[in-house]
């Protein structure tokens, strides 16, 4: 998810009560439900798509879950103890306990990557003793419904604790809302999946095995949709958002596709390719303007911004793909 999303979250969650366990305790909670995604200093060294197969593994492994609070609550620590030293720590500000600015940092880190499962990017929950992909296909990367119900919980909460007024049950109230909307959500997808499965009634058309691949992928705004991608790779068929997810509404991803490049081929994307392919779900390939190949993935194909999410393989040609 967004940045702001895991903001907010932490911030409901410091709300409950939690953030009375200790000094310092909204910033352990915030930080650390943002801190996994430290991951995104890649950008400094990594090119391209290199990107794709390095963000959402190692800083949201077992290892991290464990160091980074260690290093959130340290840090942490040492400003309370420098602000003392200066003489500038606030008045109002609780005893600092490191035990609960480690627990409080751990609880914002584990937030991180059950967030991050929600949508249909993946993440690595056991990098580096596993490279598994795990997809919750829930939401979309940002949702501004979510945003608004965790924003006027938290708004809500704040607004009484200001006032002397009970504060902690309406942050408890948001994440049991929010919850509810999660289930809602993960339900909408699993039902357009089931529809699929009812109104395909046995092996998918147009696709070369008798269990394709099936992602209800949510779309912004209409939390309520899902654009279905269904396939194999470099067989892919989508079903707008608004449609019935069936076979006679499923359209090819593309008009262009390519066949398969060889391993041979695919090593001339270098590591590019390497980590495209590594991270890539649905991957495909598509006959690019000069008639070489792209690879591309059906969960991101955007028409309008056709660079994104893809590597092209120049010195490939575009060879007609074998019927499905």
């Amino acid at each position: 998810m967004d940045n702001l999303t895991h903001s907010l979250f932490g911030a409901v969650l410091g709300q409950t009560g939690l953030k009375r366990r200790t000094g310092l305790a909204m910033p352990a909670l915030i930080i650390g439900a943002n801190l996994p995604d430290v991951d995104a200093a890649c950008f400094f060294w990594l090119e391209g798509t290199e990107h794709l197969g390095f963000r959402r593994g190692i800083t949201h492994g077992p290892p991290a879950m464990l160091l980074l609070p260690l290093l959130l609550a340290v840090g942490l620590w040492w400003y309370d103890r420098w602000q003392t030293r200066r003489g500038t720590r606030p008045e109002e500000r609780l005893p600092v306990r490191f035990t609960w600015l480690y627990l409080l940092g751990l609880i914002g880190c584990l937030s991180h990557p059950l967030l991050d499962w929600l949508n249909v990017y993946g993440i690595r929950f056991f990098e580096p003793f596993s490279g598994h992909w795990a997809y919750g296909d829930t939401l979309f990367i940002i949702d501004i419904w979510w945003w608004a119900l965790l924003g006027l919980g938290l708004w809500f909460s704040l607004r009484r604790e200001r006032a002397g007024k009970a504060w902690r049950w309406p942050a408890v109230a948001t994440l049991a809302a929010s919850l509810l909307y999660l289930g809602h959500n993960y339900l909408v997808s699993q039902s357009t999946v089931l529809t699929w499965a009812i109104n395909a009634k046995g092996p998918s058309v147009g696709v070369p095995i008798a269990d394709p691949v099936r992602i209800a992928s949510p779309v912004p705004l209409a939390f309520w949709e899902r654009e279905f991608i269904v396939g194999a790779p470099n067989h892919w068929y989508r079903v707008a958002p608004g449609e019935v997810p069936s076979p006679g509404n499923a359209r090819p991803i593309t008009d262009q596709p390519c066949a398969w490049p060889s391993p041979a081929q695919l090593a001339s994307g270098g590591s590019q390719a390497q980590a495209f392919l590594f991270w890539s779900r649905a991957p495909f390939a598509e006959r690019a303007t000069d008639g070489s190949v792209i690879l591309r993935d059906a969960r991101f194909y955007d028409p309008r911004a056709r660079d994104r999410f893809a590597v092209p393989l120049p010195g490939v040609k575009c060879l007609p793909r074998a019927a499905s």
